[in-house]
């Protein structure tokens, strides 16, 4: 797998620095005569540094303000960095291999900027960077991807090839789960679960030996292609049905779905629903021949499709991937039931949900799932753009009217029917979530 860009956290993966840290904040919890200190840093250590001082003071009491516990941690975190603090073994001349090959580089960290700075100057490694990204400038701690999704923005590199280094589980977890390649750096001492890194990094690597180049080039990403075939009235043909069900690794019949399976000739993996359109005898041969069964009462808050959508990504995290989902069978009949099918893709944009029937095709785009679709179209062909959920900024090259960072309202008309006039067409969703549709 190409690498292009690479995302480093710096605490734990360039730095030897977590034993400093646990270190540091436990001793400014016992300062205060805090009880239980280790159990309370370990609880709270996903939070930002300033986050955390706000933490401790709002609900433990201690220190005058956050603000000035904050600069208290600093001042000892500080003096840790220069006398206590080393690289691991080997990282620079990885770092320097990356440079070598033309790699981009960012830090993005929990740490905030000018502490980082610091840090890695002394240790003669801020040169490899061009920027470092503190989390609490971008939104939330690193259990979203937020942090991720912004070093990449400034990387302008795709995320397929867009490697994140990372030590921390739940940063290794949310950078997986929006498709980045992920290598999950170990060592013998922070005491990180070795099994869920395993499950959810592209590559665990105990520190940097054997760490090359040429051996991430050589992985592939861990994806789960999921199919979900939907009741609408007005099903997609079987032919079509079939051909996706041979590209998916799970089918998924919502309801009715089964009816649309059974007459295409192919076996859900998973059956599910309130059992309220399926036919009673699809009913029968899909809860005697499905692999799984999954049931619910008609009276329930969610629909059968976006149950389908949460049994999909309990898959997918069961298998330690990242998710891809191809929806058919959900557009035709009812107005109200099709709107209420956008309104569920919308829900899972961070997963690029793709629409395929017989007359069209849509995409959901956004920055968390994926914000751009290249060649959706080819000459002469239409695509409409709509925004869901709220206002989205959009741009499309190589249509007949170019939109350069326009701003559409949910539903509005603006983006609907342009034209392709090249082979090279794309469009591009810079905030918000965007239906694609290609017709």
């Amino acid at each position: 797998m190409p690498v292009r860009g690479a995302i480093f956290d710096c605490d734990g993966t360039i730095l030897d620095s977590m034993p400093m840290w646990t270190e540091t904040c436990v001793e400014l919890l016992r300062n205060y005569g805090v009880a239980d200190a280790e159990r309370i840093f370990a609880e709270h250590e996903s939070l930002d540094m300033d986050k955390k001082c706000y933490w401790y003071h709002d609900h433990l009491g201690i220190g005058s303000s956050g603000d000035a516990l904050y600069r208290e941690l600093w001042a000892m975190v500080e003096q840790a960095y220069a006398e206590r603090v080393a690289p691991f073994e080997g990282c620079a001349a990885f770092l320097q291999e990356l440079r070598s090959a033309g790699v981009s580089m960012v830090i993005a960290s929990s740490t905030p900027t000018e502490m980082l700075r610091y840090a890695l100057g002394a240790h003669g490694l801020l040169e490899y960077f061009d920027e470092i990204i503190f989390a609490g400038d971008v939104g939330r701690g690193k259990e979203h991807p937020d942090v991720y999704l912004a070093a990449q923005e400034r990387l302008g590199t795709p995320r397929g090839e867009t490697w994140v280094f990372e030590d921390a589980p739940f940063g290794v977890r949310s950078a997986a789960r929006v498709g980045f390649p992920v290598v999950a750096i170990l060592n013998d001492h922070d005491g990180r679960d070795e099994s869920f890194l395993q499950t959810w990094a592209t590559v665990v690597s105990y520190g940097y030996e054997g760490l090359s180049l040429a051996s991430l080039h050589d992985l592939q990403p861990k994806t789960f292609g999921a199919l979900i075939v939907g009741g609408s009235p007005e099903p997609s043909s079987a032919e079509l049905v079939r051909r996706l069900a041979q590209k998916a690794e799970y089918v998924i019949a919502a309801d009715a779905g089964a009816d649309v399976l059974m007459a295409a000739g192919v076996t859900p993996d998973l059956f599910c629903g309130d059992e309220d359109s399926v036919s009673d005898a699809v009913r029968c041969w899909a809860e005697a021949n499905a692999g799984f069964v999954e049931r619910y009462p008609a009276e329930k808050d969610d629909s059968d499709l976006g149950l389908a959508f949460s049994l999909a990504r309990r898959e997918a995290e069961r298998r330690g991937a990242c998710m891809r989902v191809v929806v058919t069978c959900v557009s035709g009949g009812r107005p109200d039931h099709a709107l209420g099918v956008w309104g569920v893709l919308a829900r899972h944009a961070d997963v690029a949900p793709r629409v395929v029937e017989d007359g069209f095709e849509c995409r959901i785009l956004s920055r968390e799932g994926v914000p751009v679709w290249r060649r959706p179209a080819s000459v002469g062909q239409t695509v409409s753009a709509i925004a869901l959920v709220s206002d989205a900024v959009v741009s499309e090259v190589g249509f007949r009217w170019a939109l350069d960072h326009d701003r559409l309202a949910p539903l509005s008309d603006l983006g609907i029917s342009n034209k392709a006039v090249t082979n090279e067409c794309v469009v591009s969703c810079h905030a918000g979530t965007l239906a694609v549709f290609r017709v």
